[in-house]
């Protein structure tokens, strides 16, 4: 049976009016589980309304209470957490598992902000000048929206609504349609933990949707994560309509492996890292560096051992590595970079081309496949494929894996793998990309740390959560106090100064 799915406008559930839908598939089977509405300017104007209607009321809700709501909505997630990931493993197709580190990395951040009596402090100065004072205050800025992927539909808009929230705005989210009930289902729980109607809504739809966000002058602040291409469109669009915006793109994330690393552990961190999830994950390692042919001849072996062990089966399956990818598109797209390789010269070690899981026909199935031999010059080492592919692009010493590293037109994340504290210092030190692991293969900071990309992994001045999204999402108001008994009568004409 096909599902019927709505917005959620000003606390409840609406059903578009664009005329507009989209299908929504389930990627172990092929067939379509849910149509969508997608929406027009119409639902975006309503939601854009609901949300102005309700920032005030919100805003003026202290910082402590809005916290208490944030820690009973997490509350209300571990509660529904198994039925969560499965919803959400039924519309894009990783495993429950992974599905379930999706939404706990999402809570982090939810627990985090959490602590806006704490992150929205400002600042005192007593007697700046002769009887002067100077404080600060950190104000929300209004209406703010987060457009974000299909990877990750529990933590990204996590990650973007819940320091918004704190900070007093009101949200408004246009998930992926690709996989949007987790989205829905987030927003009744924000409901049911007590945020008022209108403060978190649900636009689904396509570039029409983010348009009439982007045009929208009532929205103030846009974030976004997706492509690097779509990220700068909305960084430009955004900005010449005079809103912020903090978008994060593509990646192509290396790790290299030093002759000294323990070639087990890389080993094993490579295949959980460029395979799970079907490397359909923005700080996927889809690269490896190994430095030296020793080093590179003993990993590509240990690889290949650790290939042909993995299990590519159904979402809800325990015994599954990783699932199908996210639709028939995905697939088209992965096989294509795949036989770009092959034509390009690369070895082909493991072939993922032609996947098949017993009873899943129709499913989006790509299997692990490996390359050796890369260069820098093919196709499957420029483009993000962002699917279970990992290429060895080999190194002679140290000096030309981190050039190749920072040479890279994407700055998203890094590792290197050694037992070395200077190489590694060294490395973390010059390497020209935002987020490094050393023997951590997928860098991903903790929620009261910023995550955010370089180059063309990331566009705008703050990152997401952290300190950051506090100072994204508010305004910095600075009042300068003098009381009568200070002043001295008469008009000054003299730019005043400190002394």
């Amino acid at each position: 049976m096909v599902r019927e799915l709505s917005h959620y406008i000003g606390g409840r559930h609406e059903n578009g009016i664009s005329g507009r839908f989209g299908d929504v598939f389930d990627p172990c089977t092929g067939t379509v589980q849910a149509r969508l509405p997608l929406a027009g300017t119409g639902e975006v104007g309503r939601a854009v309304a609901a949300a102005k209607a309700a920032q005030p009321g919100w805003a003026a809700t202290n910082p402590q209470r809005r916290a208490r709501i944030l820690l009973k909505f997490v509350d209300l997630v571990n509660r529904d957490m198994d039925s969560l990931a499965r919803l959400l493993s039924s519309e894009h197709g990783k495993t429950v598992a992974d599905s379930v580190g999706d939404i706990q990395r999402g809570l982090e951040v939810v627990e985090f902000a959490a602590g806006a009596p704490h992150l929205l402090k400002g600042e005192f100065s007593s007697e700046a000048g002769q009887g002067i004072d100077i404080h600060s205050l950190r104000q929300p800025l209004g209406v703010v929206a987060g457009i974000t992927p299909f990877n990750f539909p529990a933590m990204i808009p996590l990650w973007k609504s819940a320091p918004a929230l704190a900070a007093g705005n009101s949200f408004i989210l246009k998930p992926s349609e690709r996989d949007p009930s987790v989205p829905l289902r987030i927003a009744e729980l924000y409901s049911e933990a007590g945020l008022p109607d209108g403060v978190f809504n649900v636009v689904n739809g396509d570039k029409e949707a983010v348009d009439a966000l982007l045009a929208d002058p009532l929205v103030k602040a846009v974030g976004f994560v997706g492509s690097t291409p779509i990220a700068q469109y909305i960084y430009a669009t955004a900005a010449a309509n005079g809103k912020r915006a903090q978008c994060f793109g593509g990646a192509k994330n290396h790790m290299v492996v030093m002759p000294d690393a323990d070639l087990d552990q890389a080993a094993d961190a490579l295949i959980g890292s460029g395979y799970g999830s079907a490397g359909e994950r923005c700080m996927a390692i889809s690269v490896a560096v190994p430095v030296g042919e020793e080093t590179a001849n003993g990993l590509v072996e240990r690889l290949g051992q650790r290939i042909s062990k993995l299990t590519v089966g159904p979402s809800l399956d325990p015994s599954s590595d990783f699932g199908p990818v996210v639709s028939a598109d995905a697939r088209e797209r992965i096989e294509g970079l795949i036989q770009s390789g092959v034509d390009d010269g690369a070895t082909l070690l493991a072939d993922g081309r032609g996947a098949r899981v017993e009873g899943f026909g129709g499913g989006f199935w790509v299997g692990p496949t490996l390359f050796d031999h890369v260069t820098t010059d093919m196709a499957i080492y420029r483009n993000e494929i962002f699917g279970p592919v990992l290429s060895v692009v080999r190194a002679a010493d140290y000096d030309e894996a981190l050039r190749l590293c920072s040479d890279n037109p994407f700055g998203n994340g890094v590792a290197i793998f050694t037992r070395d504290g200077d190489a590694a210092r060294d490395f973390a030190t010059r390497v020209d990309v935002g987020m490094v692991g050393v023997n951590v293969p997928i860098p991903v900071p903790l929620a009261y740390y910023t995550f955010g990309g370089w180059k063309a992994s990331g566009f705008g001045d703050l990152n997401q959560h952290g300190a950051d999204a506090f100072r994204f999402y508010t305004k910095t108001k600075t009042v300068t106090t003098r009381w009568p008994s200070g002043i001295r009568h008469g008009a000054s004409f003299v730019m005043p100064e400190g002394s």
